[in-house]
């Protein structure tokens, strides 16, 4: 359960570490591509805010998507320590992206999108945007989500289960 947990919360800075370097630093639209349209009609394509600030950028995402990699093979590892079987390798999975899911949509959505400034604070062409509607914009690939990774989870779970049983 503890691994579980730090591997959630190393998912959850990984997936805020990657934002803040896509929005504070790279500021490519095509990395935007989730966004509300209306934001993506305003935001305007953006030099470098400084000099380094891309690199800067890169060096937080490839960051964050080592801390992805090390929470999974955190989660494998400490199965395979455990003796984990497919079940708790799919309850452990399944448990790390439905957290990180509804992460998204409380902290993602509903909070940075909705209710704060981080955005305006990179992009202040956003700020006579009304906001308050946004929350929900991406229901369907939350939806999607949530049932693409049952199966997932289990082919991974399955896999794993195989190779560390």
């Amino acid at each position: 359960m503890i691994v579980t947990l730090i591997s959630v919360l190393m998912i959850m800075l990984g997936y805020f570490l990657m934002l803040y370097g896509a929005v504070g630093f790279i500021q490519d639209k095509r990395l935007f591509s989730s966004a509300p349209k209306e934001n993506l009609a305003v935001i305007p394509d953006k030099k470098e805010r400084f000099k380094g600030a891309h690199v800067i950028g890169w060096i937080i995402v490839i960051f964050a998507v080592l801390l992805f990699i090390g929470a999974c093979a955190l989660a494998i590892c400490n199965g395979a320590q455990n003796n984990f079987g497919p079940l708790k390798y799919f309850a452990r999975f399944i448990a790390m992206l439905y957290v990180m899911e509804i992460y998204d949509i409380i902290f993602f959505d509903w909070f940075l999108l909705c209710h704060s400034n981080f955005f305006i604070r990179y992009y202040p062409e956003l700020k006579n945007i009304d906001r308050s509607h946004f929350f929900g914009y991406n229901k369907k690939s939350h939806i999607i989500h949530f049932i693409v990774y049952i199966p997932a989870c289990a082919v991974l779970a399955l896999g794993c289960g195989i190779l560390t049983g």
